[in-house]
């Protein structure tokens, strides 16, 4: 059972609830989806968490590997095919677009990509869209395209996965409780992440962490913007219960323009760690030793990838797959409050997330444009406590709202000199 107190209400979800299996899903029935990408360890995992989550569901994996795409259908079952397409071919995107109603664009690497050739195809189509960008120039690039999406009619979400993503989600409702209770004004924010390994998710992420070491970190102070030097500025974090204190490390990630620009908050940034301490340490010397121009070529950090991936697999075997995340919002009256999540698989739980928003989708929760999570109109405030419900499936654990020390392993001092 995991459970989070967001102010008025509770969120408890259990393994097995499906939050979909009911009336809920009987609306969707007829739907069909298309996971792009949906042979690799996201979309794959995405796309067997839709078919859990909402069995009437048509869903349709778009790939390259027919193969790979034999094999995604099988584990399916029923309601689900295999569609061959080129994501860089506009004339093969629109033809696999054909009767689907929503799109979910899981082919990353998003770093150092210069067009939105699904999003594009998707408004063209006049079909909806959703993707697990992790890249804050690509999601703004994505968000140039509102207005198109807006007269289309077409609802769209960009940075809908676990984080960012879920993530975002939780850190609106902890400025949404936090402003309601008083008068106080969120002061900062801070996004920490940990993932043990890859966290099952393959040479994806790998590249994902190699490319964005070749991005300054943009952050906010005071609300100003800063450059900082990726995969610096290191601190310990404690994530609570199943996962304990692990360092983490600056990098650019989108949810840090995004909470900062629509919700306000004048102090905002990002960090990452993983697991075992080398694969900090190789992160940090790669930094270090290697030119910003060498890690933001897709095509070397696609080497790089394919040389260290036998040893990552190799590492995961005994490092898990285990994955965290913790959102601090300090107000203008000093009060702490955090969002704590974490979760055995980072393969599956991004898969779970990603099929949340979804059927958020689906479901009627997004306007017509391009959006944030943490925009209303990406997600209605009132919808967030479904999907979020969806999202707390299997986790490790799931508090929102809580003081640190509620949450903390090791809880710091209390103001009055008392431990606990």
């Amino acid at each position: 059972m995991a459970g989070a107190l967001y102010g008025s209400f509770a969120v408890t979800a259990c393994a097995n609830d499906s939050r979909g299996s009911g009336k809920e899903d009987e609306k969707l029935k007829g739907s069909k989806v298309l996971v792009l990408g949906g042979t690799g360890r996201v979309g794959g995992s995405t796309a067997v968490a839709l078919s859990k989550l909402s069995p009437h569901l048509s869903i349709a994996v778009g790939g390259r590997n027919r193969e790979k795409g034999a094999a995604m259908v099988a584990t399916l079952g029923r309601n689900s095919s295999f569609v061959e397409v080129d994501f860089e071919n506009a004339e093969s995107l629109k033809a696999a677009l054909d009767g689907v109603d929503l799109v979910v664009h899981a082919a990353g690497p998003f770093q150092q990509t210069e067009k939105c050739p699904v999003l594009e195809a998707a408004i063209e189509t006049k079909t909806a869209y959703l993707d697990v960008c992790d890249d804050t120039n690509y999601a703004l690039r994505a968000k140039t395209f509102k207005d198109k999406a807006v007269a289309a009619g077409i609802p769209a979400i960009t940075t809908g996965g676990i984080y960012p993503g879920v993530s975002n989600l939780m850190a609106a409702e902890l400025v949404r409780v936090a402003t309601s209770e008083s008068e106080r004004e969120p002061e900062r924010l801070r996004f920490y992440y940990y993932t043990a390994g890859s966290g099952g998710a393959g040479p994806t992420i790998l590249a994902t962490s190699f490319l964005l070491l070749g991005e300054d970190v943009i952050a906010y102070n005071k609300g100003e913007k800063v450059k900082l030097k990726p995969f610096s500025g290191m601190i310990n974090i404690d994530f609570g219960k199943g996962i304990g204190s692990r360092d983490v490390y600056l990098l650019n990630l989108p949810e840090v323009h995004s909470a900062h620009e629509i919700l306000g908050i004048p102090t905002v940034s990002a960090r990452f760690g993983t697991a075992p301490f080398f694969w900090n340490w190789g992160m940090e010397i790669m930094t270090n030793l290697l030119p910003q121009e060498f890690l933001k070529d897709r095509s070397k950090v696609g080497e790089m990838v394919q040389l260290f991936d036998p040893l990552v697999r190799t590492v995961d075997g005994f490092a898990g797959e285990r994955v965290a995340m913790r959102i601090d919002l300090k107000c203008t009256d000093g009060r702490d409050t955090v969002g704590l999540f974490s979760h055995k698989s980072l393969s599956q739980c991004v898969g779970t997330a990603t099929a949340a928003f979804a059927l958020a989708i689906l479901e009627g929760s997004t306007q017509p444009g391009v959006w944030f999570p943490e925009e209303p109109e990406g997600i209605a405030v009132e919808a967030r406590q479904i999907l979020l419900e969806r999202v707390s499936q299997g986790t490790i654990n799931f508090v929102m709202n809580k003081p640190p020390w509620m949450v903390e392993t090791k809880p710091k001092e209390l103001g009055l000199g008392i431990y606990v």
